[in-house]
């Protein structure tokens, strides 16, 4: 008669934990030299892990890339790059934005470790955390005088690009499926609605 094996249950190795500072005790020093496969950013002391990304949000993210890439060259304006890249927002605030766009005139903001508060960036909504986004992210960027953010909504399919004025966004345009989204600092850039959910649905 066969017998089954013992079953064993299995714990994380709890004792790793004292290699790395205590939530509330991390340094920006530490942060910038954490080395891992995951999104993490960075508040006055603490790590905040972000939900893995799906292939739909990928796809999103990679064909937005793509358009801005090449208006930003085509008009020799500045440089976009997509997450992981460290944001940081003021002294003790890192975020990493999808997508991050800044311009020529403010390249000394631009470092290998992170870029300080660019010109534009683009969140696509994560369906886990969509408060993240539609809320915290908007008053953090704002804060930090971000000029334009996009908001890239899947779920409502729709598209609401916020411009900063007195300190906080207003909405320069909500934009849904059949519609044109349309910056306001980029001059002439703009994105079929409907060619994003389709990038989506490759």
């Amino acid at each position: 008669m066969l017998r089954s094996a013992p079953q064993q249950t299995t714990e994380p190795v709890w004792e790793m934990a004292d290699f790395f500072p205590h939530q509330g005790a991390w340094t920006e020093e530490d942060y910038l030299e954490l080395e891992t496969n995951r999104l993490v950013e960075y508040s006055h002391g603490q790590l905040e892990v972000l939900p893995m990304p799906t292939e739909a949000h990928q796809f999103i993210v990679l064909y937005l890339y793509q358009l801005l890439r090449v208006f930003l060259e085509k008009h020799n304006l500045g440089k976009v790059l997509v997450a992981p890249l460290r944001v940081c927002l003021w002294p003790g605030k890192y975020r990493e934005p999808d997508v991050v766009v800044m311009l020529n005139e403010h390249a000394d903001r631009r470092h290998q470790p992170y870029w300080e508060a660019p010109d534009l960036v683009m969140e696509v909504v994560s369906p886990d955390n969509r408060q993240l986004d539609l809320e915290t992210k908007r008053r953090e960027y704002a804060r930090a005088g971000i000029p334009e953010y996009w908001i890239v909504d899947q779920e409502q399919e729709k598209i609401s690009v916020l411009t900063l004025q007195d300190e906080r966004y207003v909405e320069a345009g909500v934009y849904a499926t059949g519609a044109i989204a349309q910056s306001a600092l980029l001059t002439g850039f703009e994105i079929m609605v409907a060619g994003v959910w389709a990038a989506a649905r490759q």
